[in-house]
């Protein structure tokens, strides 16, 4: 054994914590006192436990290993903190320990009915276990633990199992994530084998040539990697699974989870050598077609979750068209080019984690408080729901990439990196698509932020959901504050942040460190300028804000009806619904996303009746996967004769595989 230094001892407490008040919520059974505040406490504890040597970590650029020699075939006990781990332990850590907080109090409305033991337990398995696949640095345990942060997520994705809608959904996360990790196994086989070591630790690939299937494995991982990561076309468990889960998971699995699978390709690129121009050009056409098919398809939802869960596919397209650039940077030896383009890949992964992790709470804020996340049964809750409408507004601007929040300094940065690779020859149409590309990505998610905003928290209430609707309390209220709060700090911050990331790119660029913070540099005075107007923007907000509330001080403040048009009685049918706000974009890509509609044109000079329905589809999921998993499940009820529950049919199919073996075996 070989522990390096303090900071690997700290994080494995972290995870004891974790692990301990895991079991200790779920022995405590149905008391629901005790369940409710031992597991997010144990949370909490061990989330601010393994922040610490992340950040030491980031500051001070070590690397940090743990090592066990282990009696199972291909795997030892390597565990490792470098840059790159520790810069995705700070999303696990920070959201796992908020979205605790906020589940401590979420979940007391499920205590009559549900045991909160076991949700606890997997809750605190799911954070250890997306902590242990960044820090693992051999294939068989880094597949071990992948599969635990899979399968507790999937029970926690099934909380609600007695619905009906919840179990389909979860059986199609556990079958798209199994996929994944069939083509994971068959990439550490691969490697290992390359490599010809019987023991699949990673450092072990990196020493030795694997550059005649570096192809394959690059591919083998965009594919398991990015069926987590939520890509297109490997996304359709995403937009199903989010929905189901209570709504601090959903911000955990959203934020945090899927960032594993960008963390894993990256990890993955840095054993396969340098990489080949066709790496850049393939992550830059999924990361255009996630982008762009990711922000249509929440255009058309009606459903808040719905909605968030596929601009996380629109968001993971972003970061991999940073990944893309970076890729081309370095095959085509522009190293500022593949710096800005990892370095806003990677600082979007923080962005997205925190204002997708505040907007996920915010949706559960508003369904705890009305029952419902169909946006054409709300409206109105900016008067009832005052601190949740604020920092749902602040997590809509921050990832629309709009100043002065962080969603825009990592979208800058991938920008410069275009524009930058514009003026190389060789590089121009790819600079010039990928601004065309994130400038129509960035125009679509603040047309779909308006309507979500518009519709749930402006105008009228449009059904009796809203009569009772309240803001939540300071348990939930307080991480949608704090996370309100890192989206503008990272913005006030951008350019100490660049410092705390350059130790990441290098890791990802394998360029010496001191060469990356030159590159990184040409960034520095640009976001000097956005953190100074941030700033300014914000105090000029709060000096008008301040001047209002002071000059109406000493005045009589009364409320009116807005000008309504001269109807005399207007209702919540005058307003804009879901469908009627988004049908000018819809139809202009309908020939993508084919909506069906219902449209019943008013009739007569004095119509009593008119409606416009949309119904959202998603053509991977018609046209692909369903017509897929029908075909396996003919194929799987064609050999059930093989099942037939008799036991001693089960011995003479173990008896037949060893048979089998052995002659394997003899060959």
């Amino acid at each position: 054994m070989e522990i390096s230094q303090f900071a690997m001892l700290l994080l494995l407490i972290a995870l004891t914590t974790l692990c301990c008040s895991g079991f200790s919520s779920l022995l405590a059974g149905k008391n629901r006192q005790w369940t409710n505040a031992l597991g997010p406490a144990g949370a909490v504890a061990g989330c601010i436990l393994g922040l610490a040597p992340a950040v030491h970590t980031l500051l001070s650029g070590t690397v940090e290993r743990l090592y066990f020699p282990w009696n199972i075939p291909y795997a030892s006990f390597f565990l490792e903190i470098d840059a790159l781990s520790a810069f995705f332990l700070i999303p696990i850590f920070v959201l796992g320990a908020l979205a605790a907080v906020y589940g401590r109090r979420y979940m007391t409305s499920y205590g009559n009915h549900k045991s909160l033991g076991a949700f606890w337990f997997f809750y605190n398995l799911l954070i250890a276990g997306m902590v242990l696949v960044v820090v693992a640095r051999n294939g068989i345990l880094f597949l071990m633990v992948w599969e635990i942060m899979s399968l507790s997520s999937f029970f926690l994705v099934t909380f609600e199992n007695e619905k009906e809608s919840v179990r389909r959904a979860g059986w199609t996360y556990l079958t798209a994530t199994h996929l994944g990790t069939a083509f994971l196994f068959i990439l550490f086989l691969m490697l290992g084998h390359q490599a010809g070591t019987e023991i699949l630790d990673f450092d072990r690939f990196t020493g030795t040539d694997i550059s005649s299937i570096a192809n394959i494995a690059f591919v083998l991982a965009l594919v398991g990697f990015g069926t987590k990561a939520g890509l297109v076309p490997f996304h359709v468990w995403l937009p199903e699974a989010h929905p189901a889960a209570p709504s601090h998971v959903s911000a955990v699995m959203s934020g945090a989870m899927i960032k594993t699978g960008i963390y894993g390709l990256l990890r993955i690129m840095t054993l396969l050598g340098p990489p080949a121009p066709w790496w850049g050009w393939l992550l830059l056409g999924i990361g255009l077609i996630s982008g762009i098919l990711g922000v249509l398809f929440a255009l058309a939802q009606h459903d808040m979750k719905r909605l968030l869960a596929y601009h996380s596919v629109e968001n993971i397209g972003i970061i991999t068209l940073g990944l893309g650039l970076g890729v081309l940077g370095i095959s085509t030896d522009l190293p500022v080019l593949a710096v800005l383009g990892f370095g806003g890949g990677l600082l979007h992964v923080i962005n997205h984690a925190f204002f997708k992790g505040l907007l996920f709470l915010g949706a559960g804020s508003v369904m705890h408080a009305t029952g419902t996340g169909e946006l054409d049964h709300l409206g109105g809750l900016i008067k009832k729901m005052p601190w949740t409408s604020a920092t749902f507004l602040v997590g809509s601007v921050a990832i629309s990439g709009l100043p002065p929040l962080n969603g825009f300094v990592s979208e800058f940065l991938i920008y410069m990196g275009a524009f930058g690779s514009v003026q190389a020859p060789s590089m121009a149409l790819t600079g010039f698509v990928v601004i065309v590309g994130l400038a129509l990505i960035g125009g679509l998610a603040l047309a779909c932020f308006a309507k979500a905003f518009g519709i749930v928290f402006l105008g009228e209430p449009r059904s009796a959901h809203t009569a009772h609707a309240h803001e939540s309390s300071w348990g939930m209220s307080l991480p949608m504050g704090a996370l309100a709060a890192l989206c503008a700090l990272i913005a006030f911050c951008a350019p100490l942040i660049m410092k705390i990331l350059y130790p990441a790119v290098t890791v990802v660029t394998g360029y010496r460190s001191l060469n990356v913070q030159s590159h990184i540099s040409v960034a520095m005075l640009p976001l000097k300028w956005i953190a100074a107007g941030s700033v300014l923007l914000i105090l000029a907000v709060s000096l008008v804000a301040w001047l209002k509330q002071s000059l109406l001080a000493n005045r009589t403040v009364e409320e009116a009806d807005t000008w309504d048009c001269g109807y005399i009685h207007p209702t919540a049918r005058m307003q804009y619904t879901a469908s009627s706000f988004a049908a000018p974009l819809i139809k202009m890509f309908q020939g993508i996303l084919r909506p069906g509609r219902v449209f019943d044109k008013p009739d007569g000079l004095f119509p009593h009746y008119a409606t416009l329905k949309t119904e959202p589809t998603d053509i991977f999921r018609n046209a692909i996967y369903r017509p897929l998993f029908l075909g396996v499940e003919r194929l799987a009820l064609k050999l059930r004769w093989l099942q037939e529950g008799h036991v001693q049919l089960y011995i003479l199919y173990i008896a037949l595989t060893l048979l089998a073996l052995l002659i394997w075996n003899l060959r």
